[in-house]
C-alpha cells in the first residue's frame, strides 16, 4: 500500500485538528477565568528574568478575504489614534502588577496592519512601551509589515525604534490568486519594501507564503515560491489557507468551488516544500523552513524549538505578554485573553481594568500533555526520558498518556525504548497524532483541514 493510500485510509483529508499553537486550545478558554487572577500572575512574575510582549493592532486600510484575523477596516486614522491612547493606558496598568526591571526579550508588534501606524504613532507606541519595559541585551524586535502600507518615514521610524527583524505576508504572487482572496501585492512592490528594508539594516527577515488558495495551481505556487526565494528571506511559513467562513464572514467572497481538494492541497505543499529544501532551507516542524545559522534552525538543532501563537519560534521566554484587544498571554500559570472585540477592550481598559475576557488556568495534566503535543509539533518525537526531567513523569504514567496511539496510527510511528517517533510518511499526519494527546472535547467545525 502507498503512502497516500496510507494516508488517506487514516482520515488525513477529512479530518479538521487545531493547529496546536498553545495547548489547551483557545475554543477551550472559559470567561470564568479574569483580570484579577491574570493580576496575581502579573504578581509573581520573577525579577530579572526578561519576558516577551505581543503588541495587538487590529486595524488595516483593507481587508483581505482570505484573513480570518480580528481585525477591522478605516480609512482614516483618527481611531487608530484613540486605539494607541488605549494602549499606552494598558501598558500603564500592567507597570501596577509587573516587578521592576523587568525588561523585554522578544517584541512583536502584530495585527491587522502594523505599518499603517504614522511615523509619530511609531515613535510614540516604541516610547510607550520603553518606558515600562526596556530592551533586554540581545533582544528581538519583529514587526508585520505590509508592503503596500510602508514608506520611507515608517521604515525610518521603526528603524529607529529598534526594529531588527521584519515579518512580511506574501500569500502568493499570481495576480488571478491575488484578486481572488482580496490581496493585491505585487513582486516588485514586495521586493521593494524588502530592499528598503534592507539599506536601513534590517537584514532579517520572515514571510508567510500561502497553499490551498482559490485557483492555485503546481505551476503557480511553483513560480511564487521561486519569486520568494529570490528575496532571500531567513524563514519561511508556509501556511495552509483556512477556509472558516462561518467564523470569518469576509472569507464568504472566496468561491469555494475554485479551493482545491485537499488531496490537492497536499501536493501544492510538497511542491513548495521540495523548492525551499532544494534551495537549501531546513525544514523546521509541519510548515516552516528556515536558512541554516538562522535562530530558528539552531533551535531546532538545539532541541529548543517552540509553538505559539504565531506559529514557530525561538523565543525561550516562560511568559508571553499580550496588549491589545484579542491578544493572548502565556504565564507559567495558564492562558489569558484580552476582550476580542476592539470596543470592549477599550471601554474596560479606560475604566481602570486589565481587558481579560476570558483564559484558562493549567490543571491536572496540562502541561505534561502540552509538552508531548509541542515536542510531537516541534520534533516529531517526544521521550520519556524529557517527560520525567521537565515533569517527574513516571514511566507507567507516560506510557498511559501514549496508550493507543501506536494502534490509531499503524505503521506511523516508531516506538523504540523510551522514545516516540512521528515517521517521516507520517508528518502530514503530526497534527491528528497531536490530537490524540489532547483530552479536551473538540468541536471540529472550528477547525481547518488537517492538509
Amino acid at each position: 500500500m502507498d503512502t497516500h493510500t496510507q494516508l488517506r485510509q487514516l482520515g488525513l483529508f477529512d479530518a479538521r485538528v487545531p493547529r496546536y499553537t498553545s495547548y489547551p486550545t483557545a475554543p477551550q478558554f472559559k470567561t470564568t477565568l479574569g483580570a484579577n487572577e491574570v493580576s496575581r500572575w502579573l504578581d509573581l512574575l520573577p525579577q530579572g528574568e526578561p519576558v516577551s510582549l505581543y503588541v495587538h493592532i487590529p486595524f488595516c486600510r483593507r481587508l483581505c478575504w482570505f484573513c480570518a484575523c480580528r481585525t477591522q477596516g478605516t480609512a482614516t486614522s483618527s481611531p487608530v489614534r484613540a486605539y494607541l491612547e488605549t494602549l499606552k493606558a494598558e501598558l500603564q496598568l500592567l507597570r501596577r502588577h509587573i516587578p521592576q526591571g523587568l525588561e523585554i526579550g522578544h517584541l512583536h508588534w502584530g495585527g491587522g496592519t502594523p505599518t499603517l501606524l504614522e511615523p509619530d504613532m511609531i515613535t510614540d507606541l516604541a516610547a510607550a512601551i520603553f518606558d515600562v519595559m526596556p530592551l533586554a541585551a540581545g533582544y528581538e524586535f519583529s514587526v508585520e509589515i505590509d508592503p503596500g502600507e510602508i514608506d520611507d518615514a515608517r521604515m525610518d521610524a521603526l528603524a529607529a525604534a529598534g526594529m531588527n527583524r521584519a515579518s512580511i505576508g506574501v500569500q502568493d504572487f499570481d495576480p488571478e490568486i491575488q484578486k481572488t482572496i482580496g490581496r493585491l501585492q505585487s513582486y516588485e512592490i514586495t521586493a521593494e519594501a524588502v530592499d528598503g528594508l534592507r539599506k536601513r539594516g534590517i537584514y532579517s527577515l520572515n514571510t508567510d507564503i500561502l497553499y490551498g488558495l482559490p485557483h492555485q495551481t503546481q505551476e503557480k505556487v511553483a513560480d511564487s515560491v521561486q519569486k520568494l526565494l529570490s528575496l532571500s528571506p531567513d524563514r519561511v511559513a508556509l501556511f495552509g489557507y483556512a477556509h472558516v467562513p462561518w467564523m470569518a464572514r469576509r472569507q464568504n467572497m472566496i468561491p469555494t468551488d475554485a479551493l482545491p481538494r485537499p488531496e490537492e492541497r497536499l501536493e501544492l505543499f510538497n511542491v513548495a516544500r521540495d523548492l525551499f529544501l532544494h534551495d537549501n532551507y531546513a525544514e523546521i516542524g509541519i510548515d516552516h523552513f528556515a536558512r541554516h545559522g538562522d535562530g530558528l534552525e539552531i533551535a531546532q538543532r538545539n532541541g529548543t524549538l517552540h509553538r505559539n501563537f504565531q506559529g514557530y519560534t525561538d523565543d525561550r521566554y516562560a511568559t508571553l505578554i499580550g496588549v491589545g484587544a484579542s491578544s493572548i498571554s502565556r504565564f507559567p500559570q495558564g492562558y489569558a485573553q484580552n476582550a476580542p472585540a476592539t470596543s470592549a477592550y477599550q471601554q474596560r481598559v479606560r475604566a481602570g481594568e486589565l481587558s481579560v475576557s476570558r483564559g484558562h488556568a493549567f490543571s491536572g495534566d496540562d502541561l505534561e500533555r502540552g509538552r508531548i503535543i509541542e515536542a510531537l509539533m516541534c520534533d516529531f518525537q517526544v521521550s520519556h526520558a524529557d517527560m520525567a526531567a521537565r515533569f517527574n513523569l513516571s514511566r507507567a504514567e507516560f506510557d498511559s498518556l501514549a496508550n493507543g496511539v501506536d494502534s490509531a496510527f499503524p505503521d506511523m510511528m516508531d516506538i523504540t525504548g523510551d522514545t516516540i517517533r512521528i515517521k517521516d510518511k507520517a508528518r502530514p499526519l503530526t497534527r491528528m497524532i497531536a490530537r490524540h494527546f489532547d483530552a479536551y472535547d473538540m468541536e471540529t467545525s472550528g477547525h481547518s483541514i488537517a492538509t
